[in-house]
C-alpha cells in the first residue's frame, strides 16, 4: 500500500511539480499488462484491451485499419528553463501476421501534443501522419517505429525495420531490426512479424541529444544499442505531451500487440519481465486444424458403409466447391497485392447491384463497395469479358500500380479472379474523375486554386513513375478521364492497363500503338515506342484542356477555333492573345501570372518533336518556380488550315483499347 502511495505522489508531482526543473514521471502501472487500465488508457480506432491483459492495437485478417492507445494524462517533458528533459521507456510487442500472408503494415511508440493522433491515416502512414500533414513542423510528434513493410515512397531500404521519424513518416534513421542479449555486442537479425514477443527500450539523453533503442526477446536490457540518433528535441516537444502506441494495417493485415509498458522521466524505465506479461491466446493454427481434420477422417473411416457414403459426399461437395472457388495461377502469386475472394467482393457491392454503379467505360464497369471492419468505402472495377485487352491489362494494372507507392497515384487495394471475371479493388475517390468537372454541365466549376494544385499533382505523380521508382514507368493513357480527384480535390493518376515498365536507361521496346486521340505523341506512328517523352506530350495536352476547359478534340468546333485544342491555342499564342483561351466559365478570376505559365507549358510539353520537350522534372520545376520558362516558346512547323488539323488525324488501329476521350474510368463517378 505505501509503495503505491508513492508512485501516486511522483506521478501527481509530474503533473503539478513543485520545481519544475525538477520534476519526474513513473509510469509503472502497465509493466505486468493492461488488466487495470482503466480511465487511465485513452484507446480509439479498432484498438482495444483484451481479457487477458493484452493491449491490441490491430487485428488480422481486419486490413486498411489502424489502432491507437495512449495514456490518458498528459506528461511534462520540459523544465522551468524550457529545455526537454531526458526520458526513458519500455515495452514488449509482438506483431502476428495472418497466416500463410504477409503482414503489414507495422507499430509506433508515439510522442504526440494530442491523444489518439487523429490526423493519422492507416497503411504506410502507421496512423501517425496523413498527406496533407507529413512532414509538417507543425506536427510536433516523435515517433520510434517497428515497420514491417518496405515503402519504397518514404526512402525505406527494408521490410522488417527500426526508424526515427521527427513529423514525418519519412524517417531520419533506420536500420533493420536485430537483437542483442546481454553484453554480446554481435546483433542477430530479429524479425519484427515473427510472433515472439519483444521488449524494446527506447532512451534519451537530453545533454547529449541522443536517442538509443535497443530490442531483445529477453528481459534483461541489452548493453549494446540497436540504433542511436542524434535528434534536438527542444523544438519538436512541447512542454507538456502524450506517450502511447499507433498500429496500422495495410492491404495486408498482421496482429500488434501490447503486452506491457513502463515509462520514466530522467530516469531508467524497468525492465519488463516477459514471465510475468500476460500471454497471448492466437487462434488455432491450420497445421492444428489440419489435424483435427485427418484424426476426423479416420475415425469415421472405421465405421466401414458409414465412411463410404461419408467420403463419398464429402468428394461430391469438394469438387463443387472447387469448380466454384477463385482459380489460383502460378503467375497469380507473384503479382500482389491483397488478394479479395469473390464473395467478399459481391458482398461489399451487394451483388453489383445497378444502384451500386459509379460508371462504365471501355474496360467495363465500376461499382462502390463497403468492406467491414471497420467500413471501407472502394471502387471495384469489373473488366469487361469483351475488352479487347482482358486479361493483359488486368495483369498489367495489378503488378503495376500495386506495388507504386505515391500520394498522386491512386492506391490499389488488391484485386480478385474468377474464372473469366477480372476484379480490382480500389481506393474510393468521393469527387470522381477531373473530365466530369472541367467539360458536359458540372455541378460546380473548378476553381483556378483547384485546377493549378491537380497539375501540380499530376506532375509529381508522372515524375515519380518516370524517375522516382525502381524501374521507369510509361503511363501512356494520361488524360482527364484518369484523373481522380479525392474529398479535398487532390489529383491521383489512374488506370494503369497500358503501362510499359522498363530499365532506368534503357531504350523501350516497340509495341502496338495504343491510347487516346489527342494525347498520343506524333512521333508513336514512326517508332511505336512508348517513353517518357511521349508521356509528357499527353500531360501537355492535359495542361490545355484543364487551363481552357476543353476537350483535346473538338469535331463540332468552328473554323476559329480548329479541331485541336493546341493548334488553337497556338494560334492565339502567334498573336498575342493567348489568355483569350482561359476557361470563361472561371468568369476571369484566375491568376493570369499562373495561367500563362501553365499554358506556355503545354505548349512546350505539346511540341512535335520529342527533343524539345522538357523533362517530368524540369516540367516540376517549373510549376514550382524553381525554374522560369524560357521568354519565347518556338512554334513548330506546321502547315496552315486544314493541313495543321489534319496532322493530328492519323487512323491508330488501336487506339480504342483506351477508353474513348468521351468516357472515363469512373464515368459516372460522382454524379
Amino acid at each position: 500500500m505505501e509503495e503505491k502511495l508513492i508512485s501516486l505522489w511522483v506521478f501527481l508531482l509530474l503533473l503539478n511539480p513543485v520545481k519544475p526543473d525538477l520534476a519526474t514521471s513513473l509510469l509503472d502501472e502497465f509493466s505486468g499488462g493492461f488488466s487495470a487500465a482503466g480511465n487511465n488508457l485513452s484507446l480509439d480506432g479498432i484498438a482495444a484491451v483484451e481479457n487477458s491483459g493484452v493491449l491490441r492495437l490491430t487485428d488480422y485478417p481486419t486490413t486498411l485499419a489502424m489502432g491507437h492507445a495512449f495514456y490518458s494524462h498528459p506528461i511534462q517533458f520540459k523544465n522551468s528553463s524550457g529545455e526537454v528533459m531526458s526520458f526513458s521507456t519500455s515495452f514488449a510487442f509482438a506483431i502476428i501476421p495472418q497466416p500463410g500472408k504477409q503482414g503489414g503494415d507495422g507499430l509506433a511508440f508515439a510522442i504526440s501534443p494530442v491523444k489518439g493522433l487523429p490526423g493519422g491515416r492507416r497503411g504506410s502512414y502507421l496512423g501517425l501522419f496523413n498527406a496533407s500533414n507529413n512532414g509538417n513542423f507543425s506536427n510536433h510528434i516523435l515517433a520510434v517505429e517497428f515497420d514491417t513493410y518496405m515503402s519504397d515512397q518514404y526512402g525505406e531500404t527494408d521490410g522488417n525495420h527500426v526508424a526515427v521519424d521527427v513529423n514525418s513518416i519519412r524517417s531520419i534513421k533506420s536500420v533493420p531490426a536485430m537483437q542483442f542479449k546481454g553484453n554480446d555486442t554481435n546483433g542477430v537479425p530479429l524479425n519484427l512479424s515473427s510472433g515472439q514477443v519483444i521488449q524494446a527500450w527506447i532512451d534519451y539523453n537530453s545533454p547529449t541529444n541522443q536517442l538509443d533503442v535497443r530490442l531483445s526477446t529477453d528481459s534483461a536490457k541489452p548493453s549494446s544499442i540497436l540504433l542511436s540518433s542524434e535528434v534536438n528535441l527542444s523544438q519538436i516537444l512541447n512542454q507538456s505531451m502524450y506517450i502511447g502506441f499507433s498500429g496500422a494495417t495495410g492491404l495486408a493485415s498482421s496482429s500488434h500487440y501490447i503486452l506491457g509498458w513502463s515509462f520514466n522521466m530522467n530516469g531508467e524505465a524497468k525492465s519488463l519481465n516477459l514471465e510475468q506479461l500476460p500471454k497471448l491466446e492466437l487462434p488455432s493454427t491450420a497445421t492444428g486444424t489440419k489435424k483435427n481434420r485427418t484424426g476426423l477422417i479416420v475415425g469415421v473411416s472405421v465405421s466401414g458403409a458409414l465412411a463410404v457414403i461419408l467420403v463419398i459426399a464429402l468428394a461430391f461437395y469438394i469438387v463443387r466447391r472447387k469448380k466454384k472457388a477463385d482459380a489460383v495461377e502460378d503467375w497469380e502469386h507473384d503479382i500482389g497485392p491483397h488478394r479479395f475472394s469473390y464473395k467478399e467482393l459481391k458482398k461489399a457491392t451487394r451483388g453489383f447491384k445497378e444502384k451500386e454503379l459509379l460508371g462504365s467505360g471501355g474496360f467495363g464497369r465500376v461499382y462502390k463497395g463497403t468492406l467491414p471492419n471497420p467500413d471501407t468505402h472502394v471502387a471495384v472495377k469489373r473488366i469487361s469479358q469483351h475488352s479487347k485487352q482482358g486479361l493483359q491489362a488486368f495483369i498489367a494494372e495489378v503488378s503495376t500500380i500495386g506495388r507504386l507507392r505515391h500520394r498522386s497515384l491512386v492506391q490499389l487495394l488488391g484485386w480478385c479472379r474468377r474464372d473469366a471475371d477480372l476484379l480490382l479493388v480500389y481506393e474510393f475517390m468521393p469527387n470522381g474523375s477531373l473530365d466530369k468537372h472541367l467539360f458536359d454541365e458540372p455541378q460546380s466549376i473548378v476553381s483556378w486554386e483547384q485546377r493549378f494544385k491537380i497539375i501540380k499533382g499530376v506532375a509529381s505523380g508522372l515524375l515519380y513513375l518516370h524517375e522516382g521508382w525502381e524501374k521507369t514507368v510509361v503511363h501512356r493513357d494520361i488524360k482527364a478521364g484518369n484523373i481522380l480527384l479525392d474529398s479535398e480535390f487532390n489529383a491521383r493518376l489512374s488506370d494503369f492497363g497500358l503501362a510499359k515498365l522498363y530499365e532506368h536507361g534503357s531504350n523501350p521496346s516497340t509495341t502496338r500503338v495504343v491510347g487516346t486521340l489527342g494525347y498520343m505523341a506524333p512521333e508513336l506512328t514512326r517508332t511505336s515506342k512508348p517513353t517518357t517523352s511521349s508521356d509528357v506530350y499527353a500531360f501537355g495536352a492535359l495542361l490545355l484542356e484543364v487551363v481552357c476547359g476543353r476537350r483535346p478534340i473538338n469535331p463540332t468546333a468552328s473554323s476559329e477555333e480548329l479541331i485541336m485544342l493546341v493548334d488553337w491555342v497556338w494560334g492565339k499564342w502567334a498573336v498575342g492573345a493567348v489568355l483569350d483561351v482561359v476557361d470563361p466559365r472561371m468568369e476571369g478570376k484566375y491568376d493570369e501570372l499562373e495561367a500563362l505559365l501553365v499554358l506556355k507549358l503545354g505548349l512546350l510539353c505539346s511540341n512535335d518533336e520529342a527533343e524539345v520537350r522538357p523533362t517530368m522534372r524540369l516540367v516540376v520545376r517549373y510549376l514550382e518556380g524553381e525554374l522560369e520558362l524560357p521568354e519565347d516558346v518556338a512554334m513548330p512547323n506546321k502547315k496552315k488550315g486544314a493541313a495543321a488539323a489534319g496532322r493530328h488525324t492519323v487512323e491508330f488501329q488501336d487506339y480504342s483499347e483506351s477508353i474513348p476521350t468521351t468516357s472515363s474510368v469512373y464515368d459516372v463517378y460522382g454524379r
